[in-house]
């Protein structure tokens, strides 16, 4: 037997390297057009290239991953080490190396991705609903009476709203509903919290204010779920929504009748500014006492002008009798000249009596008539009362007006005057500070920190040498 037959037949095909590779490369892609994959990143490089190249690893196995720099631009976070994602791409097989690997089209944080899915989801089917139209949105109040605040009673949130208000506008009545801001029993507490409020009527609540600090998306999650939205949407009492930082949107903010875009910039929104109101009180005190004086300037006027057309009357009478002397002569001097022109004694004699008769009915007709003639002294002693009357009454009905506006613009400044901080300090209170902040909790400090208290009248400045817990 010789060696060529020891070998066996010499009809098999015999594949090269590359050739295996690129079957098997053209298999995979077949295979697995496009998948997701979820792990974690190890062994993250960059090169100058602009290309990521990164390994895909759980408990059990790795993946070997390639994205390019056209896809990579389009990410809008910057993968590292340890970091969970979630990548969708085609399987292939690097044929180079003979390495079995994925080309990443899109990659995306796992968990903040799946929020996001459903968060978009949500919002688009509500805003279909119409919970989002601005017809539902109820109007805001100019100048809240009571005010609720639904939010975490030991955040950042309450004090920064807190101190706003009460540098704002420190007469509205504020009242904590405490809740849960995030955690598995965020979400009924919230949606309690909301019900509760408006449920309450002992001292009814004008307008809510849901407010928490910033966060990751996770931990805004309680305010993207639709139990909250809701309940913020079946409220009665108009609601304020300020959660997180300015860039932060939740499905709460689509919903609530106004979005604020931080807490405190929600307390600005909700208080009207104590100075301005003030400044308008003023106003209207300087308005209200130019007028008076105004209207009293013009009575005065009036009566002065009044006066000047009444005549005395006793002029009057002297005007009358002139009269009457003056037509007793023109009608006797008309007679005479009419009966000189007789020449028959009789006529004359005739004539003359009947003048005399009616120089009788004529002068008896006087006679009554001045007899009628009565003084109006008296009518204008009585315009004279009536005058000084009606000057009386407008006097105490200004002086009244006056009285009412004091005592409103008093009963005001006695309110702003129970909340002022000096008010608070002259009681035996005192207002401690430390590297220029209020010190409001005694854990802000530290023994050995040097604070300041301001007291009614002048300041202390002490050492902490000890800080005890209030609970």
């Amino acid at each position: 037997m010789n060696a060529m037959s020891e070998v066996g037949p010499s009809n098999r095909e015999v594949l090269s390297v590359s050739e295996l590779t690129r079957s098997a490369r053209q298999l995979l892609e077949g295979e697995f057009p496009m998948v997701f994959v979820e792990g974690e990143i190890s062994n993250f490089m960059r090169p100058s290239s602009g290309h990521w190249y990164l390994t895909l690893k759980d408990d059990k196995s790795q993946l070997r991953c390639a994205m390019f720099a056209g896809r990579n631009r389009l990410i809008r976070f910057t993968p590292r080490d340890g970091m969970q994602v979630l990548v969708r791409g085609r399987i292939s097989l690097y044929e180079a190396r003979g390495e079995f690997q994925m080309i990443a089209e899109f990659m995306e944080e796992a968990g903040d991705g799946a929020l996001r899915r459903a968060f978009d989801k949500l919002k688009a089917s509500l805003d279909a609903e119409g919970l989002f139209a601005a017809s539902a949105k109820q109007p805001i109040p100019a100048i809240p009476r009571h005010l609720g605040v639904i939010t975490s009673p030991t955040g950042a949130a309450i004090r920064d709203v807190l101190h706003v208000l009460a540098r704002r506008f420190p007469a509205i009545h504020v009242s904590v509903i405490p809740v849960q801001v995030q955690g598995d029993e965020s979400v009924r507490q919230i949606v309690a919290a909301l019900d509760f409020a408006n449920r309450y009527q002992d001292d009814r609540f004008d307008v809510l204010l849901l407010t928490r600090g910033g966060g990751s998306l996770e931990d805004l999650w309680s305010f993207n779920t639709e139990q909250v939205a809701r309940a913020i949407f079946a409220s009665k009492i108009p609601v304020v929504c300020a959660v997180g930082h300015e860039t932060d949107f939740t499905i709460a903010d689509f919903v609530a009748d106004l979005r604020a875009p931080t807490p405190s910039a929600a307390a600005e929104m909700v208080s009207p500014d104590g100075n301005e109101w003030l400044a308008a009180f003023n106003r209207v005190e300087r308005t209200l006492t130019g007028a008076i004086n105004s209207r009293l300037g013009e009575r005065q006027r009036h009566i002065e002008h009044v006066s000047r057309r009444l005549r005395h009357p006793g002029t009057r009478l002297t005007d009358l009798h002139q009269r009457i002397d003056e037509l007793d002569l023109r009608m006797g001097a008309a007679f005479r000249r009419y009966l000189s022109g007789f020449r028959f004694e009789e006529t004359r004699s005739r004539l003359v009596h009947a003048i005399n008769r009616r120089m009788e009915r004529v002068t008896a007709r006087l006679e009554l008539t001045r007899s009628r003639l009565s003084s109006p002294a008296a009518s204008v002693a009585a315009a004279r009362t009536r005058v000084d009357h009606l000057g009386q009454r407008l006097v105490s009905q200004m002086r009244a007006d006056v009285r009412h506006t004091a005592q409103r613009l008093g009963g005001l400044a006695e309110r702003l005057e129970t909340v002022n901080p000096e008010a608070v300090l002259s009681r035996g209170y005192a207002i401690v500070t430390h590297a220029g902040r209020i010190v409001s909790d005694a854990s802000d400090v530290e023994p050995g920190a040097e604070i300041s208290a301001r007291l009614h009248t002048g300041q202390l400045i002490a050492t902490v040498t000890k800080t005890e817990d209030e609970s």
